[in-house]
């Protein structure tokens, strides 16, 4: 019988690990993250779900005659704020499956 104690114990811990993994998740959900290309002429604001909430452009870096430049600063500043949400997501998400050597 000491067996069934055993499982019902890992059980709850599990249950306990999956509620504290869900608080993580939608802790990074409700955050918001930020980027800026250099000199700030890009600004981007994501949330913790991968949307797009803001971007401000720089007066001085609007040139109509190099659009291509405005395009590659913005995708590039969305990048990285998308990156940011990743970067988190896998820091605060990370300790709950260190060391279970999972095939994932």
């Amino acid at each position: 019988m000491g067996g069934m104690g055993n499982m019902q114990g890992m059980m709850q811990k599990m249950q306990k690990m999956q509620k504290e993994m869900e608080k993580e998740q939608n802790a990074i959900q409700n955050s918001e993250f930020s980027a800026a290309s250099a000199n700030d002429l890009v600004k981007v604001k994501v949330s913790g779900k991968k949307e797009v909430l803001e971007i401000e452009l720089a007066e001085a870096l609007v040139d109509p005659d190099d659009i291509e430049m405005l395009q590659d600063l913005v995708i590039a500043t969305v990048n990285e704020a998308l990156s940011k949400v990743d970067q988190t997501t896998e820091d605060r998400m990370g300790k709950f499956t260190k060391g279970l050597n999972l095939p994932f």
